[in-house]
């Protein structure tokens, strides 16, 4: 009880020393509760969206995929007659044939895209019964003929549609034009899916091509009739094995399956921000404690002398571990929720709508929260700990502060540099690997074993490294500038712990760095070197015929090529076999793309009953040049075809297809099995390259689900892209280096409580308020440039080397983003000296006499 009470005590009497410490603790128990928040809520949106829109049993023919997007386009289907045989199953209330597709794209009379902003499907299909389970018509009324359409709310909110509005609908097979009869508005929360509704003959004919066949059956259970017996019911009467029947809980799970995998990769890279941050916060924690423990050495060395053993004393200090992870936990629960409401508020800003009447907060969530950072905070504490149950009872007599430890500082700088030495080692090793899988797990645990190397080592770095920096920067500062570097020198262990913790951030960011842009730099030298066309055409979907011929047809240009991915098993000679698929493309496609040959020439590849197939495939499966594969298309028949020629799998673009011609594909593939472009390609004639730009824009204006490109543009649509990712990215480790930034202005402001005596002897022999508050400033940079330093550095050597095992994937540049790092570290003396600002300021507000008289 009385080292609960001393604890107590000592804690509330240095609330203000502690502060900092609880926020870095709030603020990453705030990142890891406010993910998993987010994260439930989101999968309680979908949960109930997918209850709502399911119906009791569910009909579907065996092929069907949950994003119901087969290969040609078109939704998979099957015969009215099967409603009719479900109809008699013993049990049902009421059965009904439902059409759905995701593969269309809705525009406005300005060809405006009505889809979502955010990758959210665009829905259309027939109003059915079901419907009304999550829906009501709350404007106007259901479609009634093929020129009447209905949308949901918002969609027309989103885009301000309004009754009698003309949309036209783009499918693949066709397009065609309604008016808006209808608005109905979602019960449940809507993610951000556009719907649009037709009557059932409309939705047949437009969607599907063909009358007489549905998508899927809705069934609803008679009363006393349970789910499973209704399931089992209708695969009596429709044939069992058929179609696959499912009740609302199996359809939604099957649903759910892809959006909660999705949402796993988006969780647990939050959690691994979070979990960065946590790592940062320790050092903070580990400095703040150390710092304590050394400022009230003379009052740890009284209560030993008066009895307190050090197991008590190690505890007392626990204790304050513990309260300070339980408040700053507590704290950071809360704050947590508010952090998950905002991001629900700014992802529905970006299109993407959730609604906070959804907000999920499992029981588990704070527990976790709280566990997690009264355990990190304890576990940051236990060290400096035991460094007070150490303090002799003599210590009493001394001035404060420990000496230092030079047997424990010498082992540590052993295990430091071993570790460092073998991190480096696995980063070399994984340099030079074959084979890009094998290399990234080296990879990885030569990022760990450095990472903790430089950790260890940070005190001895201190030393040198400190000395260059004051040696460039703090001379032009005279005397001011060397009290600096002393004051920086003092401590080494503490400067490397609070220089550690910037590098972490500082070195992914650099890391990261150097990866995209040697990914832009690679990608934009292959399409300078491989790329021969003018133009790209793709888009999100695939390219309907219509927008094709719309392709075809535009003036100006020399040439297009078809490009489609084909789904087919391919067995070699030695019966190995892969399941990859097959790509067929025009001749011209090989001017498109110039593909370097190991064997035969590409051209012959697109000749009758030829192919080729890539190196990597080559040398996998044993096949040569002449040989015979046997290629079974998916939907279609099995073709006998000989290898014409060889690629070379050392790119990044096209890695590892297999070519052959569309002739071949059509003789093999019945015309409604044979897929819309994946992607096309245009050449200009000669000489009218900005014309033939400007025409095939004006081509695809009326697809605005497409986008024409040419060389440069492709180029800056990739730069963008990464740049987007690395974007977000730094967002996430924004929280370490906030954290890092809380360490540095605690660690000085502990500092300048331990100085409190010298400080005000120097203001006493003539220092002033200003050049006292410069000397903190200059201190403060020279730390964060120590650890920008290393950062940099160390994260460089991590993207260098990851770069090496791209180049095994084709991306063969390694380029450094000097302007990005040097910027980085400009920044870092800036981030000192913003930490710097309070601690200066109180430091030049002490008064001298006070400060000399502290004891």
């Amino acid at each position: 009880m009385t080292v609960l009470k001393t604890s107590m005590r000592n804690f509330f009497a240095h609330k203000g020393r502690m502060a900092l410490s609880a926020v870095a603790v709030l603020l990453s128990v705030a990142f890891v509760c406010g993910t998993l928040v987010f994260t439930d809520t989101m999968n309680t949106t979908f949960d109930k969206l997918f209850a709502a829109t399911s119906s009791d049993v569910t009909v579907s023919p065996k092929a069907a995929k949950s994003d119901n997007t087969p290969q040609n386009g078109r939704p998979d289907s099957l015969p009215a007659s099967v409603l009719e045989r479900a109809k008699k199953a013993q049990g049902v209330k009421y059965a009904e044939g439902a059409v759905s597709s995701m593969n269309v794209t809705v525009v406005n009379s300005a060809n405006k895209n009505m889809g979502s902003s955010t990758g959210a499907p665009t829905i259309a299909g027939n109003w059915t019964r079901n419907d009304l389970r999550s829906m009501e018509i709350t404007s106007g009324h259901a479609p009634r003929g093929p020129t009447e359409t209905m949308v949901d709310a918002d969609t027309a909110d989103k885009h301000h549609l309004k009754l009698g509005d003309e949309l036209r609908t783009i499918a693949v097979t066709g397009d065609f034009k309604a008016r808006i009869v209808g608005i109905a508005t979602f019960k449940v929360t809507n993610p951000g899916a556009a719907v649009v509704y037709f009557d059932t003959a409309t939705a047949q004919r437009e969607l599907l091509g063909t009358t007489g066949r549905f998508t899927h059956i809705n069934l609803s259970t008679a009363t006393g009739v349970t789910n499973d017996t209704l399931k089992q019911n209708v695969i009596s009467s429709i044939g069992a094995g058929a179609y696959k029947v499912q009740t609302q809980k199996e359809y939604s799970d099957e649903n759910r399956s892809g959006v909660g995998s999705f949402m796993d990769v988006i969780k647990y890279a939050m959690l691994g921000f979070a979990g960065i941050a946590f790592l940062v916060g320790i050092f903070l924690i580990i400095n703040t404690f150390s710092m304590l423990v050394a400022q009230r050495t003379r009052e740890i060395g009284l209560m030993r002398a008066i009895g307190s053993s050090r197991k008590q004393v190690n505890r007392s200090v626990l204790v304050e571990a513990t309260l300070l992870g339980f408040f700053g936990s507590i704290l950071g629960v809360g704050a947590g929720v508010g952090l998950a409401v905002g991001l629900m508020k700014l992802m529905s800003a970006a299109g993407m709508d959730l609604s906070t009447r959804d907000l999920t907060v499992k029981a588990t969530t704070p527990v976790i929260g709280l566990v997690l950072g009264v355990v990190v905070t304890v576990l940051a504490a236990y060290l400096p700990a035991r460094r007070a149950g150490k303090v002799s009872p003599m210590a009493a007599l001394r001035d404060a502060g420990t000496p230092a430890d030079g047997k424990a500082g010498l082992v540590r700088g052993i295990i430091g540099l071993v570790l460092t030495g073998a991190g480096t080692f696995a980063l070399f090793t994984a340099a030079g690997a074959d084979k890009a899988s094998d290399g990234s797990l080296v990879l990885g645990a030569g990022v760990v074993l450095t990472l903790i190397g430089f950790v260890i080592i940070g005190p001895l770095l201190a030393g040198g490294v400190v000395r260059v920096i004051s040696a460039v920067l703090l001379r032009f500062f005279g005397p001011v500038g060397r009290m600096a570097e002393r004051n920086a020198l003092r401590n080494p262990r503490r400067t490397g712990a609070t220089g550690a913790a910037l590098m972490i951030g500082l070195a992914l960011v650099a890391c990261l760095s150097v990866v995209g842009s040697s990914m832009v730099a690679s990608a934009t030298d292959e399409l300078d070197k491989t790329v021969g066309t003018d133009f790209i055409i793709q888009g999100n979907q695939r390219i309907v015929p219509q927008a094709a011929k719309a392709i075809e047809t535009t003036p100006g240009l020399e040439h297009v090529t078809h490009y489609r991915d084909i789904e087919a098993k391919i067995v070699a000679p030695d019966g190995s076999s892969d399941s990859d698929g097959v790509t067929a493309a025009d001749p011209t496609y090989a001017q498109d793309l110039h593909r370097k040959t190991t064997a035969g020439e590409l051209t012959a590849a697109y000749g009758k009953d030829s192919m080729s197939v890539g190196s990597k495939f080559a040398t996998k499966h044993h096949v040569k040049l002449g040989d015979t594969l046997t290629v079974a298309f998916k939907g279609g028949s099995t073709a006998k075809l000989k290898v014409a020629a060889i690629t070379d799998d050392n790119v990044a673009i096209d890695q590892g297809a297999r070519y052959l011609s569309t002739e071949t594909m059509r003789k093999y593939l019945p015309a409604d099995r044979i897929p819309p472009d994946q992607i096309m390609f245009a050449s200009a004639k000669n000489g009218q390259e900005k014309q033939a730009y400007a025409a095939l824009k004006k081509s695809m204006e009326q697809y605005p689900q497409y986008q024409v490109r040419d060389q440069s543009d492709y180029k800056q649509e990739l730069k963008d892209q990464i740049g987007q990712l690395l974007n977000m990215v730094y967002g996430l480790l924004a929280l370490a280096i906030v954290v890092a930034v809380l360490g540095v202005i605690n660690t000085l402001a502990l500092s300048v409580v331990e100085r409190t005596r010298e400080i005000g002897l120097m203001r006493a022999i003539g220092m002033s308020r200003r050049q006292l508050r410069r000397m903190i400033r200059l201190e403060s940079v020279v730390i964060a440039l120590f650890g920008a330093l290393l950062g940099l550095g160390l994260g460089m050597g991590w993207g260098a080397t990851a770069q090496k095992l791209l180049a095994l994937e084709g991306l063969k540049v390694l380029e450094i983003p000097w302007p990005t790092i040097i910027g980085v570290f400009i920044g870092s003396a800036f981030v000192g000296l913003f930490a710097a600002l309070i601690p200066a300021f109180r430091a030049g507000r002490m008064n001298v006499l006070n400060a000399i008289a502290t004891d």
